[in-house]
């Protein structure tokens, strides 16, 4: 009868905590790359909620600008008003150059005033735009935060062979990657992360 050599089971301990530390490692290479992500999805909100902010300043100051050239306008056809009723009794050309002064500060006023509807819709748009990303960003702030909180928890579970502290990271990391994802593509709003 031929003789079993059974394993040692210290060798088999040692290569069961190797294939464990291999998957642990490799899994938190995965937490790694979805940081990544999570990393460049929040500068990404964050710069576009900025360049949003700057453009719709922009535009409001425009508006302003628009909203100071309207009044001037109507300044001066009130004042080409007032004159002309003053010259009323004596019909002249002074008073056709005032006539036709008064009407294009007129028309001057209403551009201006149709010219600043159009640009505060822009600027409307812009403010949306902004705020849209400004509710974006906490998602990936956090999920960012769970998966750095993931690594160290997986690199702790490498070091312990603790398969509790390996279960522990994957919780966070499927959390943070779920905040990374709804960064990206809205899918549930948590209140919490809203600051109104």
């Amino acid at each position: 009868m031929a003789e079993v050599e059974l394993p040692d089971p210290e060798e088999l301990e040692e290569r069961r905590d190797t294939s464990f530390s291999r998957r642990v490692a490799l899994t938190t290479a995965v937490y790694a790359v979805i940081l990544a992500i999570a990393s460049l999805g929040a500068s990404n909100a964050m710069k576009h909620m900025l360049l949003a902010q700057q453009q719709s300043s922009d535009q409001w100051a425009f508006y302003q600008a628009k909203v100071i050239r309207e009044h001037l306008y109507r300044a001066q056809a009130l004042v080409m008003q007032a004159e002309l009723a003053d010259t009323a009794a004596g019909r002249g050309p002074r008073q056709e150059k005032q006539q036709a002064l008064a009407t294009r500060f007129a028309e001057e006023e209403k551009r201006y005033n149709a010219e600043k509807k159009d640009i505060e819709k822009d600027a409307k748009k812009l403010e949306a735009a902004r705020d849209h990303r400004r509710e974006r960003h906490p998602y990936f702030e956090f999920g960012e935060v769970l998966l750095q909180i993931a690594i160290v928890s997986a690199s702790v579970a490498i070091l312990s062979t603790s398969r509790q502290m390996f279960w522990f990271s994957l919780v966070l990391a499927v959390l943070g990657a779920g905040l990374t994802v709804n960064g990206f593509v809205p899918i549930f709003s948590l209140s919490f992360l809203h600051h109104h």
